[in-house]
């Protein structure tokens, strides 16, 4: 066996929807048994991707194979491959956690001895044997998220997508998800690919990231490397009405490595950060710029984010929010 084989294979690959190109032209390789993230702002074209690789949407260009299988030609055998927990809730909650893995052993046509066996496996992995047999509109959101990455899983498959998995639970929920993706990944080896616009999220679970905006893939790495590549501490400066000049300034500095600019704040990578900051207020106040707050932090990936795209996720997320509305008003 080769080492790190690859168990998704993504060569250029589109996705159109009349004149959005949603996803466009992206390439990237997953290895057999790694967390991969898929990390960027609501609309980014992550949850089209992930449509594309577990066969519910045709590509308009590029190819991808997962598990061995083409996504365009062997779509039945992905689909034997793979485990898919999507964004939306897709559990019955009128039957128990129970008949819900029954019912989904049963799609998959395992057999009554093995279904059994495994339904008791799943149910210990995620921590719901003494809630097993209670009716799904019971459970807290926290048990029904764990209920669906136990289903995907019942069928044992060779790779698991979880779409937005944590979406809408509260932090601590969200922690203890990510703790049993940790563990189903170490205790299966099963390769888990997770799209989420959680910072947080990415960075904890996922050994390698790529970030996606507006259908293309702007950064690939692990998240260290990513961060890494920024090359020092980030300053982040608030003005009053004054960033263009400030940073106009800032950037004939040798020391000054990067600025962005996001919301009212600039951002600027340099090594030190703790001495750079005095400098930076003398040089605001020898042009008059009144600076608002001052901060000093170690890369996040939502800095590296900001490097390649000039805006924070969240600010994304925002701007797609509102260009949604806003075409809804118009088809009205």
């Amino acid at each position: 066996m080769k080492d790190d084989p690859k168990i998704i294979t993504v060569k250029a690959l589109s996705r159109s929807f009349g004149t959005l190109k949603a996803v466009d032209s992206i390439s990237f390789d997953v290895k057999e048994g790694e967390i991969f993230g898929l990390l960027g702002p609501n609309g980014a074209g992550k949850t089209t991707t992930i449509k594309m690789l577990t066969t519910l949407l045709k590509p308009s260009s590029g190819t991808a194979s997962v598990a061995g299988f083409d996504i365009s030609k062997e779509q039945n055998s992905i689909r034997k491959s793979i485990g898919i927990v999507f964004q939306d809730p897709s559990l019955d909650e009128e039957l128990t956690g129970r008949e819900n893995l029954e019912f989904h052993a049963i799609l998959y046509n395992i057999g009554k001895e093995e279904r059994a066996k495994r339904i008791g496996e799943v149910l210990k992995l995620i921590e719901l044997e003494d809630k097993a047999d209670i009716l799904v509109k019971n459970y807290s959101g926290g048990m029904k998220r764990r209920l669906e990455i136990g289903r995907g899983l019942i069928h044992e498959p060779k790779v698991l997508f979880l779409d937005e998995p944590t979406l809408g639970l509260d932090a601590q929920t969200r922690r203890h998800i990510w703790d049993y993706i940790r563990k189903l990944n170490e205790l299966k080896n099963v390769t888990v690919i997770l799209t989420t616009h959680y910072i947080e999220e990415a960075d904890y679970l996922a050994g390698r990231v790529a970030f996606i905006d507006h259908g293309r893939i702007v950064a690939l790495g692990t998240p260290i490397a990513l961060k890494n590549k920024m090359g020092g501490d980030v300053v982040s400066v608030r003005t009053i009405n004054s960033a263009d000049a400030l940073e106009m300034y800032l950037k004939a500095l040798k020391w000054v490595k990067a600025t962005a600019r996001h919301d009212e704040y600039l951002d600027l990578t340099v090594e030190e950060g703790e001495k750079k900051i005095p400098d930076i207020v003398k040089l605001a106040e020898k042009h008059k710029i009144a600076v608002e707050s001052i901060s000093l932090h170690k890369p996040s990936l939502e800095d590296v984010f900001i490097h390649y795209t000039g805006k924070g996720i969240r600010e994304e997320a925002a701007e797609g929010w509102k260009g949604r509305m806003r075409a809804v008003h118009m088809r009205r």
